[in-house]
């Protein structure tokens, strides 16, 4: 369970809140749980997720 203490100012304290849930992975897990996929279309995914990252990598240490 994601606390957030509110010291006066409620959107300061929404805030945190919306990127303590963001970094803990609840959204991108709902994300995944919304409908079916194969096996074969994750894996066809997640490649082309590494393959992305890797050019990031790639991009950002010149």
């Amino acid at each position: 369970m994601t606390k957030v203490v509110v010291n006066g100012n409620l959107d300061v304290a929404l805030k945190k809140l919306k990127v303590k849930v963001a970094k803990s992975g609840v959204p991108s897990k709902l994300k995944e749980k919304r409908c079916y996929d194969k096996p074969g279309v994750k894996r066809r995914k997640a490649k082309e997720e590494m393959i992305r990252n890797s050019r990031k990598r790639k991009r950002n240490d010149r």
